[in-house]
């Protein structure tokens, strides 16, 4: 029989404290097991109780949100959800946050961020197509935004690029509220034999538990603690907590992993993500109802001299836990051994319901599994729910925004260049957006589209948020993001299937930061509900904080749709001189929360446009309709910006002008105001009029807007050559980065 270790370090208040555990959280370890915990110990409960991974503050809330229909294999509680494609095909996705990490170290961060998501993807069998980003930063003037950006930018892109997986979109905005906490965000999307998922339910006693992977090392140690409190004046010393990527390694475990997956060998699987050998093999076995037995001294270290606590809290990445058929242990073995991977059993499957945890014969830990992956504290905190109740804005923009003079083109080549509008271009160009040839819409459209390998299908995906609605109204703000990535989706012709999710918070504490958590997810069940489009995956981040300040409320949201026929994609360039244009959806002006109330005005007030849920479901059907039917040869989604904007990133996207006509009433109001479920679209002269008798027979608010053609936009008395439009649209980057 193993020998207790001798007692390590004393666990006092502050070492607790340091754990990011509360005085009542110990006191319940301690009741779970009637006497003090060890060093490790305390160790693997502080992380698996952490925010991170736990979700103690949101578990009671995110329970509102809808997570099954006929098309989901898999929701929310593994690595990744999983959707059927139809033909035997599923699609798995995932969005996780690695904030804290890229703020810290910007270009590890933001690689091992990439490295985590895809981890959560091919683990349930998948092979990785596509990879998208969402990137928050703080105001362009601010000292460290430029660091922060190349270093999160060239990160993403090293290890995607290096890995072989396109990066095909994404979203990046700025504010001053993401000055000392930025968010990085990011999604993966792969493709798997519906027939052949893998899950991380521990089965069958007396199973080798083998790691594979890379080697343990000392960084990350504490990762998800990190992640799960506010920064501070010297939150950049936590560089040690910042875990290390190797994305050639990556590449080598993605294809060895799918090789083994090929046969009948793998019992259970997981992802060392955050905490490491701690979560995966806890929750493997919590799943199973089961208990685990590991021995360090056999893990792959790549330091001398590791303790168990580092061994078992490390976050090193591309590293892997598996259970094994036994009698499968040699041919997996030779599989990993062929791609140069470390292959190491490290323990075995029991029935005691308790991880035992031994180094060199002695123990290091011994606990009961199902307190530590169930029984963490699931809280109830207070909260107020604010709105912005000012008046929202609309038509009345001459009186309101007391302007003196309008001036629409000035106005929107303006806003065309101002950081969270202007072109990402910089940044995309520095993705393999291309790698494995089935890329169909590149970066910059209202959503990626990458055909499934070797048939006609597609997926369309996109990321979509806007914060400062949130910010005014977190139940309009959650309804707004959701139905904003149905819209990208059925802008290109798809149907939306579901979501996932990364939502980004500040301290939970306050309550009306709680507020905003609790309205946001009630107003994204609201949409889901109304759009039949499930969470089948997700991921929180709180305490997204900086002495006190904390970041807008993001809950950002990554969408994923099919096209049957990539054939009939759309796109969102003008592709013809003489075809109409359309504009569906009402145009009351609401500038309230605009972005010309902002960047124009320089004004922050007012509430966000209100989302009206069958309205939105009404023109996104109709629209998708008249896509299936080949009568579309353009779409495009009205939202940062309004209509002048989106009909000028239209004539951009594919160099044709065109003249329009506003729509009636206020002309700031109506060229740039954010009203929803509205969509540009074109259409060739002949379709016009069974267009218009559709929208009639449905009673929807259709109106022709104009024509393309030539090279200049036109609309009322303004006129602006495409190629302008394009040089203030272009420029921003280039020269804010210096190149």
């Amino acid at each position: 029989m193993p020998q207790h270790a001798a007692p390590s370090v004393p666990i006092t208040p502050s070492l607790v404290a340091s754990h990011g555990l509360t005085p009542e959280e110990y006191r319940r370890i301690v009741a779970i097991l009637k006497r003090e915990p060890n060093l490790v110990e305390l160790g693997i409960f502080s992380v698996m109780w952490s925010e991170h991974c736990s979700y103690k503050t949101t578990r009671k809330h995110l329970k509102m949100l809808p997570t099954q229909a006929p098309w989901v294999i898999c929701g929310p509680g593994e690595n990744a959800g999983v959707i059927d494609i139809g033909d035997g095909q599923a699609a798995i996705f995932k969005m996780e946050s690695h904030n804290h990490p890229s703020y810290i170290e910007p270009f590890q961060g933001a690689a091992t961020g990439v490295g985590g998501i895809l981890r959560d993807v091919f683990t349930m069998g998948a092979r990785p197509i596509a990879n998208m980003n969402a990137l928050r930063f703080g105001a362009p003037e601010h000292p460290k935004t430029k660091h922060l950006l190349s270093g999160v930018v060239s990160g993403i892109g090293f290890y995607g690029n290096c890995v072989g997986v396109p990066t095909v979109g994404g979203e990046c905005t700025f504010h001053p509220a993401y000055n000392g906490n930025i968010l990085v965000n990011a999604m993966t999307v792969g493709i798997a034999d519906a027939s052949r998922i893998f899950y991380s339910k521990a089965a069958g006693v007396e199973n080798p538990v083998v790691y594979v992977g890379a080697k343990t090392g000392r960084d990350g140690i504490h990762g998800a603690t990190m992640a799960s409190a506010e920064f501070n004046e010297q939150s950049e010393e936590k560089r040690p907590t910042v875990q290390v990527g190797d994305p050639f390694t990556e590449k080598l475990l993605i294809e060895a992993c799918l090789e083994l997956m090929r046969t009948d060998a793998i019992v259970a699987i997981q992802d060392m993500g955050a905490a490491g050998l701690t979560s995966s093999s806890v929750e493997m076995a919590g799943k199973g109802g089961l208990g685990i037995e590991l021995h360090l001294e056999k893990v792959p270290v790549r330091e001398e001299g590791m303790t168990p606590y580092e061994i078992m809290l490390s976050e090193s990445q591309e590293r892997m836990l598996m259970i094994l058929k036994p009698e499968k242990e040699a041919q997996a073995r030779a599989i990993f051994e062929k791609w140069e991977l470390s292959f190491a059993p490290i323990g075995v499957i029991t029935d005691s319901g308790r991880l035992v945890i031994t180094m060199h014969g002695k123990i290091c830990a011994d606990l009961p599994v199902a307190p530590i992956s169930e029984e963490a504290p699931v809280l109830d905190r207070p909260y107020v729910l604010n709105k912005v109740t000012a008046e929202s804005l609309q038509v009345t923009a001459g009186d309101k925004l007391k302007r003196v003079t309008c001036n629409l083109k000035a106005d929107l080549l303006t806003l065309l260049s101002t950081p969270d509008l202007c072109s990402k271009r910089w940044i995309w160009e520095q993705y393999d957006h291309m790698v494995g040839n089935d890329t169909i819409a590149r970066p910059g459209g209202d959503a990626a589209v990458v055909r499934v390998h070797g048939t006609r299908k597609a997926l369309a995906i996109t990321t979509d948020c806007t914060p400062r609605y949130c910010a005014a109204d977190p139940v309009e703000g959650g309804k707004q993001a959701v139905a904003e990535s149905w819209r990208n989706l059925i802008a290109v012709g798809a149907v939306p299937l579901a979501i996932t999710n990364c939502l980004n918070f500040g301290n939970p504490e306050k309550p009306a930061v709680m507020g905003q958590i609790v309205g946001a997810l009630q107003g994204m069940a609201q949409a889901c509900r109304a759009l039949d489009y499930p969470v089948v995956s997700g991921n929180v981040s709180l305490y997204n904080e900086t002495s006190g300040r904390s970041i807008l409320p993001t809950p950002a949201i990554g969408g994923v749709g099919l096209l049957k026929d990539v054939a009939r994609r759309v796109g969102n360039a003008f592709l013809a001189d003489g075809e109409r244009i359309f504009l569906l959806g009402e145009t009351k002006g609401h500038l309230g929360c605009s972005l010309y109330l902002r960047e124009i005005l320089g004004r922050e007030e007012g509430a966000p446009p209100p989302v009206d849920l069958p309205v939105e479901r009404r023109n996104g059907d109709f629209v998708r309709a008249l896509i299936a039917e080949g009568l579309l040869s353009a779409c495009h989604d009205l939202s940062d910006g309004g209509l002048l904007v989106a009909l000028a990133e239209m004539c951009m996207a594919g160099a044709v002008g065109a003249e329009v006509t506003l729509p009636a009433g206020d002309e700031t109001a109506t060229a740039f105001g954010e009203d929803q479920a509205r969509y540009l679209f074109a259409a060739a002269a002949e379709h016009e009029a069974e267009i218009m008798r559709r929208a009639k027979t449905a009673n929807l608010a259709l109106q022709c807007v104009g024509a393309t053609g030539g090279d200049t936009l036109i609309f009322d008395d303004e006129s602006i050559p495409v190629a302008e439009l394009k040089t203030a649209h272009e420029r921003r980057f280039p020269e804010y980065m210096g190149e």
